[in-house]
């Protein structure tokens, strides 16, 4: 099946014998054929009472996910300004939306009423806003519909922006389609059926007869048929004026509106009689029944489903066939909801015969709008909401039980799924959001609680998870959402008191105080006499921790997901000597949580200084060899120290990692340790001699395999990292340095300032630098220096913005270095450590290069970076813009409009999304003013009011250029930004912009 607006929701379902079975009807009666021009003349008045509904669910909320669709409705009354359309295009929760009328004209429209089981809604929209079109509302005739009636669906199908598609009615008593079994369905109510052949984007269309009125409302279809499914219009027209009641004639408002709305918390399917005397019916009760039923009834009401808790539990089950409902025969839908919806709060006598037994009784008549959700908590990115009676029959649950709508971040990290229902929340009891509430007001940032919940999935058992409680800056503090129907809109206020723990800017993870913990891993020495498997697995074991970081948004890549990775007991502090940004993200590119667990056999406490290096690291030692025997010492994910024994096949192998789809961190000009046996992806931890001294850590790279030119997957593997790269970095830290201080585990240190030669560069053999034209002088030169990896340097590319650009150019071989030849990476670190020594004011490199057949002398400029990376980002509509990060900038390429800010994320929900901002892209130009960088950026958005439509140009990475429009919503999407502090060590929130104009 398939709901017509843009989200296109398919599920497998089996179809009845009944719905294959083709039905054979009578030719239509006279009155019903229409000419060429009866037709002409219904579609000109139908027509421009047609919009095209855009609309944007800002927040996930009961049965939808937050996103962008477009849809179809119709004008029922010009004069209040309502349109009619689909329950799942009005949506349960958040939602922006625009209405575009046939002439282009297109306006906002409000939420007014969304019915909480039949997928039918309405928006609100001010008359006065259409200026320039004459049109007329399309009345209802639900009485109309009959088989065999001519209809034309018209409306916005497969995007079009007029679409009419015919065809007749064919059945006018089909079940209620199926969509998803964890998201909204239709019931109690029958569906109408025809061959029209609709397609998404049509949801919510007019289904019209040859006089121009609707007779029924487009809801879905079958995608492996051309069958489309309409509601009838009886409810619709019940609610309808119950609406028109809303509008103030004094002073033009509209004002919320109850409609009654009663439930049994029970679903009846339509059963025909040859199937109800299988069930036990009796005869003479089917006597009864057709005696003082229509003519062309077929069938009776059989209980489907009963919610938990609801006033039919345990009174009724699946099976009973309803005989009268308050004394009357009862064979439809129609007829048993309008009498539920009079009896809000009311008892009603139900006579009922399971198994041919013939019941009584009777149920209290619950308001359906009280076990509809109306409110939601917003915490950490995470929805919360009282479970929705839609839902409750899905799963199976109580209504009102406190849901996971989306996890978000917190929830996520915890491995709390979608849908989940939360029953206990660090120990206590949780049965509804207040409850849920309260706990959160008493807890600490950073507090490591338990949580338990069950899934639908698996409702018999209780899973519970640890959660750290944490809202992070990246959100804001955590608030409640109420829908207002009088203005559309979802107000929010906060969810906790300004004392709550949780609101303060202090991180208390543990009560034990760790950051005055010293720890100290002297080298081990061990005679060759004494060695035993234990003295080279456990004490190396010892030094080694498992290591979890989780990203909550991403800042300087794509990848946002919970990885865990082993690791020696210190944080990578330099993206350059990294394994790769997939285990440990930069720790300013992303805010990061660590936490480091220890194996507990020679220490009971986090290393939190550091003192005599790396573990047991000796970078002084010779380097491996290829055969050298070495031992792979880690965690299993139980903490429990193992090690395996190997043996060292490429001492020296050069990485190439291509560059990813979206720019991400990626290891280069590295080289790494490769060795006879592969361990797998999930095994990490250092790399050991005989002696026990660390000679590498294995750690995790991350890369990605294309597939033809549309599809690649992330690939990940393994190798060993020389311990040398980290103990450069590391001694800079422990012996301290001239940088920018960082605090670290509480102990304020300086970031070493590395200085790189910003080119990607390759190995080539000498053997293939020969057919390049380079002269056996300098292969021979280079075999001298390094006999082993007879190899030359080549340039790949340089980073954009750098010193080195425009002098180094793709497929330079780089020879020598202040008349050093060069044939390895470290060579040129090895260069670039001298100029700092040297106190070179020149900082630049003296490089022998050679060029499509002729050596060259430059002198090449070298960057200074201190490791720390991105320290600002703007969420501005729901995107996230930032300056151009190293990943970009090795891309080789930036605007060349004074560069601009950088696209980084964009937000489901958000109006980035609704039109289109999306990532990888430079946002160069705002209303026609130059955004070079964030301050420009931030100096023009902020003169940008609430509901503005704003001018953007953007340039792709790959350089076409482009100019959209979107809207501002300071509802929804505040402006904000984040900066680090390198004092705190944490990222501070601060708001620009939002709804109430206040500016920090």
């Amino acid at each position: 099946m398939e709901r017509l607006g843009s989200e296109g929701v398919l599920a497998g379902m089996e179809t009845s014998m009944k719905e294959e079975l083709c039905m054979e009807i009578d030719p239509p009666y006279k009155e019903n054929q229409a000419t060429a021009d009866d037709w002409r003349r219904a579609l000109n008045m139908v027509v421009p009472a047609v919009v095209v509904l855009r609309t944007t669910a800002c927040r996930a909320f009961d049965t939808e996910s937050a996103g962008a669709s477009y849809a179809t409705g119709f004008v029922v009354d010009k004069h209040r300004g309502i349109i009619l359309t689909n329950r799942h295009v009005v949506k349960p929760g958040p939602v922006v939306a625009e209405a575009m009328f046939v002439n282009r004209e297109e306006i906002p429209v409000y939420p007014i009423y969304r019915d909480p089981v039949h997928d039918f809604g309405f928006f609100h929209y001010d008359p006065c806003a259409i200026q320039f079109l004459s049109y007329e509302e399309i009345p209802l005739a639900p009485e109309a519909a009959c088989v065999g009636l001519e209809i034309r669906v018209v409306g916005n199908d497969s995007g079009e922006k007029v679409s009419i598609l015919a065809g007749t009615l064919a059945r006018l008593d089909r079940d209620a389609p199926h969509y998803k079994k964890d998201g909204y369905n239709d019931f109690n109510t029958f569906y109408m059926q025809a061959a029209s052949g609709t397609k998404g984007g049509s949801s919510g269309s007019p289904v019209i007869d040859w006089q121009g009125r609707a007779v029924a409302l487009n809801a879905g279809s079958k995608t492996s048929s051309a069958s489309a499914f309409f509601l009838p219009l009886e409810r619709v027209v019940r609610a309808l004026k119950f609406l028109q009641q809303g509008r103030d004639s004094i002073t033009n408002k509209w004002e919320a509106v109850t409609i009654p709305r009663g439930t049994l918390q029970l679903t009846f399917l339509h059963k025909g009689f040859d199937e109800t005397r299988r069930l036990g019916l009796r005869s003479e009760t089917e006597q009864l029944v057709r005696h003082a039923s229509p003519p062309e009834e077929t069938g009776m009401l059989v209980v489907d489903s009963v919610v938990p808790g609801g006033p039919a539990h345990k009174l009724l089950e699946p099976g009973d066939v309803l005989v009268h409902l308050n004394g009357e025969v009862t064979t439809q839908f129609l007829k048993m909801e309008n009498l539920l919806d009079d009896s809000v709060n009311h008892k009603v006598q139900l006579q009922i015969e399971r198994g041919g037994k013939p019941m009584t009784v009777e149920l209290l008549v619950q308001d359906l709008h009280l076990i509809t959700p109306d409110y939601f908590l917003e915490v950490s990115g995470a929805v919360i909401h009282p479970l929705s009676y839609q839902q409750a029959r899905n799963f199976r649950f109580h209504c009102g039980l406190v849901y996971v709508a989306e996890q978000g971040y917190m929830l996520f990290r915890a491995g709390v799924p979608r849908h989940a229902i939360i029953k206990k929340f660090a120990g206590v009891d949780i049965s509804s959001v207040d409850d849920l509430i309260s706990v959160l007001s008493k807890l600490s940032r950073g507090a490591r609680v338990p949580l338990e919940y069950i899934s639908h999935t698996d409702r018999h058992r209780r899973k519970s998870v640890l959660v750290t409680v944490d809202r992070h800056e990246w959100y804001a503090p955590p608030q409640i959402y109420t829908r207002n129907d009088g203005s559309g809109l979802w107000n929010l206020k906060p969810a906790l008191p300004l004392d709550s723990p949780l609101l303060s800017s202090t991180i208390n993870p543990i009560k034990q105080d760790l950051a005055s913990t010293r720890v100290s891993l002297g080298a081990i020495s061990v005679s060759p006499m004494e060695q035993t498997h234990h003295c080279i697995n456990q004490e190396p074991a010892d030094g080694v921790t498992s290591m979890e970081t989780s990203c909550e948004h991403v800042a300087d890549g794509p990848q946002c997901e919970d990885e865990s990775d082993a690791g020696t007991k210190k944080r990578r502090v330099e993206e350059d000597i990294s394994a790769d940004g997939s285990i440990l993200p930069d720790s300013l590119h992303e805010q990061v949580e660590e936490r480091l667990e220890d194996s507990g056999t020679a220490t009971d406490a986090v290393l939190r200084d550091y003192q005599g290096g790396v573990a047991n690291a000796s970078p002084e030692q010779p380097a491996l060899c290829r055969g050298d025997s070495v031992y792979l010492v880690g965690l299993s994910r139980s903490l429990q120290g193992t090690s395996r024994k190997s043996f060292v096949t490429n001492p020296c192998a050069a990485l190439n990692i291509g560059s990813a789809d979206c720019p991400r961190y990626r290891a280069t000009n590295m080289e790494v340790i490769e060795l006879d046996t592969d361990f797998g992806s999930t095994f990490s931890g250092v790399i050991t001699d005989e002696h026990g001294r660390v000679q590498a850590i294995w750690g995790s790279f991350s890369t990605q395999l294309k597939y033809g030119c549309s599809s690649s997957e992330d690939h990940q593997f393994v190798r060993g990292i020389p311990i040398y790269t980290i103990s450069k970095i590391l001694d800079k830290i422990i012996n301290g340095a001239d940088g920018p201080t960082l605090l670290i585990n509480g102990v304020k240190r300086p970031m070493p300032i590395v200085r790189i030669l910003e080119v990607e560069l390759y190995p080539t053999l000498l053997s293939k630098a020969r057919s390049f034209g380079l002269t056996d002088s300098w292969i021979q030169e280079l075999v001298n220096k390094d006999p082993i990896r007879r190899q030359v340097l080549r340039v790949k590319g340089c980073f954009a913005g750098s010193k080195a650009e425009n002098l180094l150019e793709q497929g330079d071989m780089v020879l020598a270095i202040n008349k050093e030849p060069v044939t390895c990476f470290r060579d040129i670190e090895d260069a670039c450590q001298e100029l700092d020594r040297c106190n070179d004011s020149d900082e630049k490199l003296k490089m022998t290069i050679f060029r499509q057949g002729r050596e060259m002398e430059l002198l090449v400029g070298t960057d200074v970076r201190d490791g720390i990376g991105t320290t600002r980002v703007i969420n501005w509509c729901g995107c996230i813009v930032q300056g151009p990060h190293p990943a970009v900038r090795a891309l080789g390429y930036l605007p060349e409009e004074g560069h601009g800010v950088y696209v980084a994320r964009w937000c489901h929900g958000s109006p980035a999304h609704r039109y289109g901002l999306y990532a990888l892209q430079w946002i160069v130009e705002v209303n026609g003013k130059p955004t070079p960088d964030l301050d420009a950026f931030v100096t023009v958005t902020k003169e940008i009011e609430h509901g503005e439509f704003v001018r953007v140009r953007t340039i792709h990475l790959n350089g076409k250029p482009r100019v959209l429009t979107l809207k501002q919503d300071f509802h929804y999407w505040p402006t904000w930004e984040l900066r680090f502090d390198p004092e705190t060590a944490v990222w501070v929130r601060r708001t620009i912009k939002a709804l109430d104009c206040s500016t920090v």
